[in-house]
Parts: structure tokens; sequence; C-alpha cells
């Protein structure tokens, strides 16, 4: 097959590329962390991946404990609370605080969420909600003291612009946000606070418009999106077009929130492939091609990018037995690596200075060039959106640079490389593992380095690597010293 040719200059300008990605995570509701898988996959995450911050839901919900009143007299108690945080910061990973759902005692009406039948209510009175924060946050800074809870973030409620997540209006979520932010830096004026935590970057002038005019402190603006949200209809349009809008709308609304965040950072709290928990995708290589593009091509919009979520172990509708159900996460009921596990363990190891530029363009391939101390890898992915083809490719990709190749290796994420779910077809795809089962599966997840004979000659080096459909493929390039002497532009 004929190559796409991709060109680029080792020794020429980069760009910083901050890991946002490993910023925070998320993961399903408070209660869970208390669970020891829950706790072995967050610390394995943290270990191999790099997450600094986990969020959650349901932290004030009522199956913590937080306020309860079972006659007329109110009880506040944070002790699961801290259970909950003393767990996370064991693994090493400090809390992304979600101020969710409303506690029943302060409730002014009974809908609820998911199967914890989280409340969805505004409170039947602001100075209670107001206490109930400033509460929370004094305990917090009691029992770990300011200078730890500074590195925290404090974010206000759930996608309140969805019904199913609040029942009040927009200007209640407002006022909801400001009693909580003026609460939190009561207690501690270096805490962070931010919001509005919206689905589909909604809200967000609004918000920042109200926060200006009532003088609410916001330090972080948070909105989720995935690419699923919504639905394209091109008329006239080709399949190839509309495949490439569906792939990349995800960069194209980064770059309205970050239009609208101006000099605030922006969190994306979260996004995925889908926001379908039992999506099939999640659990295959075509995530890994997804997440490893969604990614980079961030680079410089967002300020963290908290993937949803790290774990299967997530109980918002069912708690499922089958190991391979299309979960969120990236590891699975018995932490089996997905490949989109993979995916992040790959762009964990990467260095933090971007070649810019890349010459080469195609429909589904794209390659990035990163650099660090006498390495540069290079990340190659073919895909497309679900229901639309991709076929296999080859990539020559050509490198200038004044340096001495030392050694290469090369990674694959694709059917046939760290596909655990094939190796659990391939058994008869069983509900339920038994030991052994369950270590085979560990074996087909996992990465593995290969040599690599990239071709030098002409004061280059010369790569040729086979995409298959939905591919990811990392060449590690170890090069002489002089290669560290990049220009940064």
């Amino acid at each position: 097959m004929k190559p796409i040719e991709f060109r680029c200059s080792l020794d020429g300008a980069t760009v910083p590329l901050p890991h946002v990605w490993e910023h925070v995570v998320g993961s399903c509701h408070a209660p869970l962390a208390l669970r020891a898988d829950y706790q072995a996959h967050v610390r394995r995450a943290r270990l191999e991946l790099g997450f600094r911050h986990v969020r959650f839901h349901g932290l004030l919900s009522d199956d913590m404990g937080t306020l309860v009143q079972p006659g007329t007299e109110k009880i506040y108690s944070f002790f699961n609370v801290h259970r909950v945080w003393d767990a996370l910061l064991d693994a090493g990973i400090r809390p992304f605080v979600e101020l969710s759902f409303m506690p029943t005692a302060i409730a002014s009406g009974r809908a609820t969420v998911f199967r914890y039948r989280g409340n969805v209510t505004p409170p039947r009175d602001w100075d209670e909600w107001s206490e109930l924060i400033g509460r929370l946050v004094s305990s917090a800074v009691a029992r770990y003291g300011a200078a730890e809870v500074e590195q925290w973030f404090f974010e206000v409620w759930n996608e309140p612009n969805l019904r199913a997540f609040w029942r009040g209006t927009r200007a209640q979520y407002f006022r909801l946000y400001r009693e909580a932010a003026r609460a939190i830096k009561g207690v501690e004026p270096a805490l962070h606070v931010g919001g509005p935590a919206t689905a589909q970057n909604g809200w967000l002038e609004q918000f920042l418009d109200d926060c200006q005019r009532t003088r609410t402190p916001v330090d972080f603006v948070s909105t989720h999106h995935y690419p699923t949200d919504r639905v394209l209809h091109v008329d006239g349009g080709t399949e190839a077009q509309l495949a490439a809008m569906q792939r990349d709308i995800l960069r194209e609304e980064a770059q309205d929130a970050r239009r609208c965040a101006g000099n605030l950072p922006l969190f994306y709290t979260e996004w995925n492939t889908s926001a379908d928990c039992r999506d099939p995708s999640h659990d295959e290589p075509y995530a890994a091609a997804f997440i490893i593009r969604t990614v980079l091509q961030a680079n410089g919009l967002v300020d963290a990018y908290s993937f949803w979520t790290f774990s299967d172990i997530f109980e918002e509708r069912y708690f499922p037995s089958i190991p391979f159900h299309g979960g969120f996460g990236l590891l699975t009921l018995h932490g089996v690596a997905k490949p989109s596990y993979r995916a992040f363990e790959l762009l964990h190891r990467v260095g933090t200075e971007l070649a810019v530029p890349v010459d080469g363009m195609h429909t589904n391939v794209a390659m990035w060039v990163i650099r660090g101390d006498a390495r540069a890898t290079l990340l190659l992915v073919n895909g497309a959106p679900p229901q639309h083809d991709v076929v296999p490719a080859r990539a020559l990709v050509h490198l200038g640079t004044r340096s001495r190749l030392r050694a290469a290796t090369i990674e694959r994420i694709d059917e046939t490389h760290a596909n655990a779910k094939r190796r659990w077809l391939e058994m008869g795809a069983p509900e339920y593992l038994r030991a052994a089962d369950v270590d085979e599966l560990h074996l087909a997840s996992m990465l593995r380095a290969e040599p690599c004979q990239p071709h030098c000659e002409d004061g280059g080096i010369h790569v040729d690597v086979e995409l298959p459909p939905n591919s990811v493929v990392a060449v590690t390039l170890e090069l002489s010293d002089s290669s560290a002497q990049a220009r940064h532009g």
C-alpha cells in the first residue's frame, strides 16, 4: 500500500506539553472509595498513569451520612467523608471534591438520580446549605491542615443544566454556587472553588457573568463533554467529512470553552468516547486511538482533562458481573487493563515537549513527536468514529536530526496487541472468572516493547510502520546526548 508520509525535525522548535490529562480522573460515587478493590485500582492508576486527583459524585448524599435529621435536630457527621479522603491520600492521590448531592434533611424535594438515589433538588433553606458546606470544609482543614487542602479543588454540583441532575432553575444553581463558594472562602481564602460543572459547555458565559455581577469568587471554570452529546447532520457531506467532524468535535468545543473561560483555568471534569455506560467501544482498541488523538488535540486549550472513569467499579445504574460490559473504566472489574488504560500509560511516559510542526495530513491517521531527555516518542493513531470505515494504513516518518540513534523500540495497541477483551472472547466470554483466567487476561493486556529498526541516512531517521484499523503505535527513539539540544519555539 502507498505510505502516508510525515516529516518533522527532532532538532527544531517545540511547544510545552503539560500532562493536563493527569490532573484529575473520574470515578463513580463516594462510598465506593471504601472498597478494597476500588482502593487497589486507584493506587495502581496513581502509580502507573500519574493521576493526581480523583473526582466522584455523592459526597453529601444520604448514604454518606453527612447530614441527617432523625427528629427535630440536624446531626452532622463527616466520619465517612474523612474515611474516603484518608483512603485516597493513603493511595497517594488527592480528592477533587464535587459538592453533591443534597442531603434529604435539607432538600426541598424528593427527586433523585441513580440507584443510590442522590437527591437533585435545591436546598429548602440557603442558610442550611451554606452551613453544611462551611462545616464540611472546616472539618477538612481541621483534619488535614490548610496547606494540604489548598492543593484540593472544590466543584459545586454535577451537570446542573440537565434535569436529571438538577430540578432547580439556572438562577437557583448560580445561588447554590454562590453560597458554597462564599462558605468555602470563609473557611480559608486560598482554597480553590469552581463550576458550573455543566454538560456540553453549558452556561459558561452566564455563570461567569453572574460571578462577576455578584462578586462571587471563582478559581476555575469546569464543564463536561462527550463526542456523542450531539449528532451532526450535514447535507451533502461525505462519510469522510462526517467522520472527521464527529472525531474533532471535542477539540472544537474546547476551543469555544477556552474563549469563554478567558484567563481562568479551564477544567473538563468528564469526557470519554461516549456517555453510554454500556458502550462496547470502551473496552476495545478504538478507545485507545480516540484517547491519544483527543488528549493531544487539546494541548494548549485545557488545564485539566479528567477522563471518566479509572475503574469499572461503578454502580450508577447497576453493578455488573460481566468482565467486559462496556463500562466507562480504564480497568475492568477485576483490574485488567483495557486498551484505554494502555493509552494513558503511553501518554504518561512521554516527555513534555511537543515537536512542531509535523508535516503530513490524512483523514484517519495522525502523528505526534514528543521530546524528552535524550529521547523522542512518535505516537501514531489510525482510527475513525464508530460506524465509519477505517482501513489498514502504512506510515513513513522522516525525522531530520543531527543526533545519533542509539536504540529504538515499538509498542502497539490494536486488535492483537494489548487487547484483553479479544482473549476473553476466545475463552468463550465467561461471566465469572477463575484466578487463572484473570492472570491470563492480565498477560493479554500488557504493552510489549519490541526492537525496531529505523533507517538512518541523509541526516535523518526514517521509520516505517504498519497501522491496523483502530490502532496506536508508539515508537521510542533513544538518541545521543546532542539530541537534547532542541530549540524551543
